[in-house]
This record gives C-alpha cells, structure tokens and sequence, in this order.
C-alpha cells in the first residue's frame, strides 16, 4: 500500500466519457490499496474559452477578476470526477485551491506556491479512506483572501506541490502520450521512449521546449525528491495492473539512473525572437541598462552574445526572448534609447532554438564540436550559441528547425536508444 498523486490535464478530462475513464483509473489504484489524491486541469480547450470571455468583456481587464474567472474551469471538473467516483462506489470529495489551502503569492495569473496545509486530506485518508479530487493551477493568497492561478501548465506544478505536502511516494501524471522521448515523435518518427530521466535533465528539457511538463513542476520534483511518473490516460484502465510498471517514463533523482547517456534528449522551441541592439559604448553599466528594464517588465532573456568592435570602444548585444514578449521587449529597449545609447536596432522572428541536452555531457569532450559539425555538413548556420554543464543551445533559421533535429537525434544515437 502506497499514497498516490494522480494528475489528469485537459485532454483526459475532455468530456463526461473520458472523466468516466479516469474513474475507473483511479478505482483500479483504490482497490490495490492505495490512498489518493487526484489533481485535474480544466476540460480541454476550457480554459481558452474562460480567458477569450475576460478580454471580451474588456482587453484592460483586473488581474485579480481574471483569476476568479479561469480557476472556475478546474473547479467544474473537480466537482465531475467526484461524481463519477462516486458512482463507482469509491468515497470521494472534490476540494478547491482555497479549501485545503494552496497558499501563493499574490502574483495573480503567475503565482508562485508558499505553502499547502494537507492535514485534512491525510486525516480523512485514514478515517474514510476518501479520495480527494483536487482542482489545479490555483490557490489563495492569504494575505488578500483572493483566489489565484499559477499560469499555464499550472495543474502540474499543483501536482507535483501536492504530493510533496502528502509525502507521497509518487506523483503520476497522466497526459496525451505515453512518456517523455528522445524528441518530438512528430518530427522523428524513430524517437524513443526513455524509461527514466534524471530531474536535472528533465528541468533542461522542459525549459527548451519540451511539452510533457510544465518548468516549476520538475523544480519542485527536485527540490522534494518528488519521483514524478508520467504516462497516458488512454490506456485501458482495466489493462493495467496497478502492482506492475506500466509504459511511461520515471523523473528522478540521479541516483536512481544506472547509467546516464551522453545525450538523452533534443528539444526545440519556435517561439523565439532574436534582437540584435549595435553599436553601444563599451563600458560598465551597458548591459544593466538593456537587461535591467527588460527583467522590470518580466521579460525573461535566454541566449546573450556580445561581440565587441576591433578598437574596443563599442559592442553588440544580440539576445533572445519569447516571441510572445517580443513586442513589449522592443518597446521596452526603444523607449530607453537615449539611456543605452545605441546605434541601431535589428530583430528577427523566424528563427528557432534547438537544444541537445544530456548528463552524460560533464563527462564527454567534443560533444557540442560534433553538433556544428554535423549541422555545417547540412548547410545549416549557427545564429548563437549557449552552453552549460548538460545542455548546449544553437539559434538557427527556423526553416531549418526539424532539419537540424532530425540530424542531431541520428548523430548521437538516439534513433537506436
């Protein structure tokens, strides 16, 4: 007997008949013994829908009002799978962010979690042996009593935050595939399905442009020694034996890993925009008064090149950032023009970021020389690169993007994995 956290996103939520599907996963778990805790996203395409209404009703719209009004999809399907649970003879309860509470910051629409008081949901595990059907992506702040929501993807860092307040021994989160894979099948058909993943790696992963989950959730997995398993909510519930190790893919810690490959995975993202600001006064301050304003206005920056003119009076600064902030970034640097005191502006859109990410790189020389090689023999240029300790970055036309990761997943192996 185990205590289980079983997170379902939108898709496995869609309608009445997939919530019914869930039931029965759930059943399957409270019949092998298992005390659980079930944390559900709002009904796929839901929560578009609730945000579309709020800028409707006015672009300019209170931040704090929109909370209340997006936070109100999860609590619908929270309320549904306790029905259906229930119909299926399992005691069960649905509970709100602010019922347990999941206490935030008040950063409304992106709040970060404080603090979750599980006591009532352990003490009725051992007094009932109810299950709690917890709405996710929101919580309260305590200090205003307002209901907040932690961003897209949220239901997942909801999870993750919920299993370590159980101290639970697992966080399985159930999504539209079947595990985490070497890269985006779509794109490679030969990718592979990796059984484990280190939690260092996964945080590489996610943050490049993996989609399997969300950024914060494999924080706080790595921070608590969380094991985060996921898997997908389509297999037949009646299939799977609840003591075996169904198909899917383990997120721990290291440890856990026999041996770690020297390349594990290759992400990629489309949603860049690069911005090149020319002909700056070399000399201290320059950087703070570009990257300052731009981390004001919450816009996060990833890859910096700075080149240098040959006399050493002035610099360029090429950077990137989402494409979604792009236009607020060049607002942003454009406004303060006279401050910074550059020449000339350039921006470009279309281009891509691809990632090769692996623990295996701390202990392999020539990994990265390997990629540009491989890239150069298919004519593919390189914009800018970043590098850390498992991970390297290349910026490149983002024509090329499925190119150069098709090309990268075969030159490391990954086809064979």
């Amino acid at each position: 007997m185990g205590r289980l956290v079983m997170k379902f996103g939108g898709t496995s939520v869609a309608n009445i008949e997939r919530i019914q599907n869930v039931a029965r996963h759930v059943k399957r778990e409270v019949d092998a013994g298992h005390e659980v805790a079930v944390v559900v996203s709002a009904m796929a395409g839901k929560t578009n829908e609730l945000v579309a209404w709020c800028t409707e009703a006015s672009p300019m719209h209170d931040a704090r009002e929109y909370d209340a009004v997006v936070a109100s999809g999860e609590q619908v399907t929270s309320g549904l799978l306790a029905i259906a649970l229930q119909a299926l003879g399992i005691q069960a309860r649905s509970w709100q962010g602010w019922q347990l509470p999941i206490r935030t910051s008040d950063a409304h629409a992106s709040a970060r979690i404080v603090d979750i008081d599980g006591s009532e949901i352990i003490k009725r595990f051992d007094e009932r042996k109810e299950v709690a059907v917890i709405a996710g992506f929101q919580g309260i702040n305590a200090e205003t009593n307002r209901i907040t929501t932690l961003g897209r993807g949220g239901s997942d860092t909801s999870a993750v935050a919920i299993a370590a307040a159980l101290k639970a021994d697992r966080c399985d989160i159930y999504t539209d595939v079947d595990g985490v894979y070497t890269t985006d099948p779509r794109v490679v058909p030969k990718a592979k399905r990796l059984d484990k993943v280190a939690f260092e790696e996964m945080l590489e992963l996610a943050s490049q442009g993996a989609k399997v989950l969300q950024v914060r959730s494999v924080e706080l997995g790595m921070v608590y020694n969380v094991p985060i398993f996921v898997r997908s909510s389509f297999d037949k519930p009646e299939d799977i034996d609840p003591h075996g190790t169904p198909p899917g893919t383990l997120i721990c810690s290291e440890e856990k890993i026999m041996e770690n490959h020297v390349v594990t995975g290759i992400a990629f993202s489309k949603d860049e925009a690069q911005i090149s600001v020319r002909r700056i006064e070399d000399k201290p301050g320059v950087a703070a008064s570009i990257f300052g304003p731009l981390a004001d206005a919450n816009i996060n920056v990833d890859m910096i090149v700075q080149n240098v003119s040959e006399d050493g009076k002035t610099t360029d600064l090429t950077f990137t950032v989402p494409a979604a902030d792009f236009a607020r970034a060049k607002q942003t640097i454009t406004s303060a023009q006279d401050k910074i005191g550059y020449a000339r502006f350039d921006s470009e859109t279309d281009v891509a970021k691809v990632s090769v990410i692996g623990s295996g790189m701390r202990s392999h020389a020539g990994v990265a020389a390997q990629a540009f090689a491989a890239l150069a023999a298919r004519n593919i240029n390189i914009r800018a690169i970043t590098t850390s300790e498992i991970k390297f970055s290349v910026l490149i036309d983002a024509a090329y993007t499925e190119l150069a990761v098709r090309t990268l997943h075969t030159l490391y192996g990954l086809d064979q994995v």
